[in-house]
């Protein structure tokens, strides 16, 4: 479990520096070109923006750590009996990793401003995800009905609060997908108006994929 735990701790670390190289280190003629997609009316400007997303996304990060550390810990006690994992969750997994390519097509899209492109990759990782939701919350009733409740056991309530807590993020996550659609769709901004927030969403939604794919791995290992 010592390896298990250096292992998860390596990625979080490197999914920190991967956040940091991602959306801080702008060159600065990149950040001038693009502080006119920030609305006149808002007062950060565009490293101030990506400054806040990496400052969101590092304790997320930590709470997440906390979560696992945790979990890893509360194992070693007698009263611990492992749940099964629903092989929905494989399901959902690759929902996710759909949902994220959907969305990284539409950054890629808005960097060449192909508003198209820009819609449908929205549109597609959007589905996606609200797709995921729904398929997590029908892995939490098939584990109900077959008799694993939350109060149950301790593996059990671990379970359902990490699952929620992520599937928590992904609904706020959905906010300002929302939010960049009806800029897109109905208010007739082009590709380059919204390339800051759907490089932002892009950005969020890799985030939550590879913060998933550690929650399962260690769902999996118990």
């Amino acid at each position: 479990m010592s390896i298990t735990l250096v292992f998860l701790g390596l990625m979080m670390a490197t999914l920190v520096v991967w956040l940091v190289r991602q959306t801080i280190n702008v060159k600065p003629w990149v950040a001038e070109a693009e502080i006119g997609e920030v609305p006149t009316s808002g007062v950060a400007s565009l490293p101030a923006v990506k400054l806040g997303l990496v400052a969101f996304l590092a304790v997320v990060t930590s709470l997440f750590a906390l979560f696992i550390s945790a979990y890893s810990m509360r194992m070693g006690y007698a009263d611990w009996r492992p749940m099964p994992e629903p092989d929905l969750l494989w399901l959902n997994t690759g929902i996710l990793i759909l949902s994220s390519v959907g969305l990284q097509w539409a950054s890629s899209a808005a960097k060449g401003n192909r508003i198209r492109g820009v819609r449908f990759g929205l549109m597609a990782g959007g589905a996606c995800a609200v797709g995921f939701v729904a398929g997590q919350l029908l892995a939490w009733q098939q584990l109900t009905a077959s008799g694993y409740f939350l109060a149950s056991n301790p593996a059990n309530a671990f379970f359902y609060v990490i699952t929620a807590l992520h599937a928590l993020h992904l609904l706020g996550g959905l906010v300002a997908w929302g939010r960049t659609v009806i800029r897109v769709w109905w208010r007739g901004f082009d590709a380059s108006q919204v390339r800051l927030s759907v490089e932002l969403c892009a950005v969020y939604w890799h985030f939550l994929l590879v913060v998933w794919l550690i929650l399962f791995g260690l769902l999996l290992s118990t």
